[in-house]
């Protein structure tokens, strides 16, 4: 017997430039033994109705997205909106008992990613969040290399990169896309972004971090949006610079910094242990987007070599980085719904990186260490 496919309803789908268009309409139409794309829900009708068009869609445009919500043909709720309308919409679905797949960051700070995880809880449903770094073929082969002992225990990490193009740049190319960005209060910065998915990734290849200090600056107190030609106010940070210690004892380092890197090197991050050292690179700190590098060295290696993949990491799935990360997402989340299992990342998942960035802004915010209970 054919298991019946999960029926995805996706908010917020732009053809051309959405992440939902980028990522999630590939990454289902690649899985669609599993998924159907059933609905899409925009701001309004003719929005939606364009986006399934445009995109080749057989799916249903809802009105908006309550009634996409409310919609009995629809099993699970995709938002991939931006940040400050995450709370409500999946309330919502949560409230009429549908799954959800929330990108990330999955709220607007600390507080509302603990309601929506407590929520879901409550209702029973599966909420699923998109830290989709995680299931990089790279970061899933480097945390079967430390866990296999190749740089031995574990003695610091040290994580430099890159925010990209959009934040921190000093200039954003359209302020209807990227102006939120700049504001602080809608959650959406440097730190929250790309340094989350990082956090995600880094907290399932070393452990948790249990205690952190940090400077958090704004160094670039405007930003010329490039359509507009206007100079508009920045409150979001772009220069970032944690330290602090991991659960296991270790200390760690982290600094991100405003916009692209000049040479195509966004990205250093180097695990060194008691028998080796692994290196991670990639064009941008956004390690959720981009094709990551490894490369180690052991013993009396005096030279780092790469690090190939297996090519079982990599086997039936899009080879693009980033539909292919949220296929794999997707994928754990149908085993979820079917085996009543925990692989995917959760919201519970979400509140644990939420909890960092909250010690992170904390301890900018008082001058003074934060330890994470």
């Amino acid at each position: 017997m054919t298991e019946r496919r999960f029926r995805v309803g996706i908010v917020g789908l732009q053809p051309g430039r959405s992440w939902a268009a980028r990522a999630h309409v590939p990454a289902l139409r690649a899985l669609s033994d599993t998924f159907e794309i059933a609905g899409v829900a925009n701001t309004n009708l003719s929005s939606a109705q364009a986006a399934v068009a445009e995109m080749g869609l057989s799916s249903r445009a809802f009105i908006d997205v309550a009634d996409l919500v409310a919609s009995p043909e629809i099993d699970i709720v995709t938002v991939t909106v931006k940040v400050p309308p995450h709370f409500e919409i999946v309330k919502a679905a949560i409230a009429a008992g549908k799954h959800v797949y929330c990108e990330w960051p999955l709220g607007n700070g600390l507080a509302e990613a603990e309601t929506m995880a407590a929520l879901a809880r409550e209702k029973g449903v599966l909420g699923v969040v998109g830290t989709q770094a995680r299931l990089a073929p790279e970061i899933i082969y480097l945390r079967q290399l430390i866990a296999d002992g190749f740089v031995g225990e574990v003695l610091s990490t040290t994580l430099v990169a890159r925010a990209g193009n959009a934040l921190g740049a000093g200039t954003i190319s359209e302020k209807r896309t990227y102006g939120y960005l700049l504001d602080r209060a809608n959650g959406a910065t440097a730190l929250t972004i790309p340094v989350g998915h990082t956090l995600a990734a880094l907290r399932d290849v070393l452990g948790d971090i249990a205690e952190v200090s940090a400077v958090l600056a704004t160094r670039r107190p405007t930003a010329l949006a490039v359509d507009t030609q206007e100079w508009l106010p920045v409150s979001a940070p772009d220069q970032i610079l944690v330290s602090g210690i991991m659960a296991s004892g270790a200390p760690i380092s982290i600094h991100y910094r405003g916009g692209p890197a000049r040479d195509g090197d966004g990205l250093f991050w180097e695990i060194h242990g008691t028998e080796g050292d692994i290196r991670i690179t990639g064009t941008s700190g956004h390690t959720q987007m981009v094709q990551l590098s490894l490369s180690g060295a052991r013993g009396g290696d005096k030279m780092f070599r790469p690090l190939e993949i297996p090519s079982s990491y990599r086997t039936d799935w899009p080879k693009e980085v980033e539909p292919g990360n949220v296929a794999r997402l997707y994928a754990k989340m149908a085993d979820d719904l079917r085996n009543g299992t925990h692989t995917a990342p959760s919201f519970d998942d979400a509140v644990a990186v939420h909890r960092i960035i909250a010690a992170i802004e904390k301890a900018a915010e008082s001058g003074h260490r934060v330890v994470l209970s």
